[in-house]
């Protein structure tokens, strides 16, 4: 049996990870009330992939200051 997938199959499955990622990169790079809260959007991301990284787009960004 072989599994044929389409080129938008991967982007489904390459979406969470770039959420991910984006997530990760931002938490990095831009300043936050305490490196703490920085380090726990860090830590969501990576130990809670998709939920980490969307709750990161939802209320991380509006937590965020100034990029570094």
């Amino acid at each position: 049996m072989t599994v044929s997938l389409t080129w938008w199959h991967l982007a489904l499955l390459a979406l969470p990870a770039l959420i991910n990622l984006w997530g990760i990169w931002h938490a990095f790079t831009h300043a936050f009330a305490s490196s703490t809260e920085r380090m726990g959007w860090v830590v969501a991301c990576v130990f809670l992939p998709v939920i980490g990284g969307l709750a990161h787009l939802l209320f991380g960004l509006r937590r965020a200051g100034h990029r570094l």
